[in-house]
């Protein structure tokens, strides 16, 4: 008769927890990956065969480039294409792409690769008022409102720790950036909501490594100090590429 009554009480109280329960957050395992300034998705390579090698879904932005609004708009249109929770990463002037974006429902996470997180009022430019850029990041601006990077201090300012043969194809292959993109105000900061980690590149030539460190503070990301130049994304794929991982774990965990 005792055991029983025991069994019985065992069993009520197992389907009053089932009741109250929570399910398991979903595994988020969709990753769209957005590029800077004077770049396009391709730099993404090493980290998207890292990624996709361990089970993610990986998906590039190709922004124009033209207007924050294109490529806020450009970043959204993929993310409308993913199947479930994402983890969003920017690069540098990707860093307001994916804070104005990021807003999307669908975005679970952020991860910022040495990139800017201008606050709500504030563009990429605003940045570097308090912090100024290093002496060899040397924009150019065109006639018609674009800019590249001057051909003799790419390297130093941009891609420092890649080889002379690499970083002289990433200077001829540079996607000019519209400084209307970079001055452009947000009216959103998607960190303020959305969980955040970051990738502070130690060499990096064109955000100052303080800048970097600062922004991750203030938005209040899990920063990971990476040593790298500013395109640390295509020099250390395997450590950029781990900071996402840890992302999508940290947003899946919870």
């Amino acid at each position: 008769m005792f055991k029983t009554v025991l069994l019985s009480s065992v069993l009520a109280l197992t389907a009053t927890a089932s009741a109250f329960a929570q399910p398991a957050a979903p595994a988020v395992k969709n990753v769209v990956l957005v590029h800077g300034a004077f770049a396009d998705g391709a730099g993404w390579r090493g980290v998207y065969d890292r990624l996709t090698a361990d089970g993610y879904k990986v998906s590039i932005v190709q922004n124009p480039l033209s207007s924050l609004a294109d490529d806020v708009a450009a970043t959204n249109r993929v993310i409308a294409r993913q199947d479930g929770p994402v983890i969003l990463v920017g690069h540098s002037y990707g860093g307001a792409v994916i804070s104005q974006a990021g807003d999307n429902p669908k975005v679970a996470g952020l991860v910022y690769v040495a990139a800017f997180a201008p606050d709500v009022g504030q563009s990429v430019l605003d940045q570097y008022a308090d912090i100024p850029p290093p002496p060899n990041f040397q924009p150019q601006e065109t006639p018609d409102g674009f800019a590249f990077l001057k051909a003799e201090s790419f390297r130093a300012g941009f891609a420092g720790d890649l080889s002379e043969k690499d970083a002289a194809f990433l200077q001829a292959s540079q996607n000019p950036v519209a400084m209307a993109a970079l001055s452009a105000k947000l009216t959103v900061a998607a960190w303020k909501t959305k969980p955040s980690w970051a990738v502070v590149a130690t060499e990096d030539g064109a955000i100052a490594p303080e800048l970097l460190r600062k922004t991750a503070r203030r938005i209040g990301a899990k920063a990971t100090e990476v040593k790298g130049s500013h395109v640390v994304f295509v020099s250390q794929p395997k450590a950029v590429a781990a900071v996402i991982e840890a992302a999508a774990q940290g947003v899946s965990a919870k």
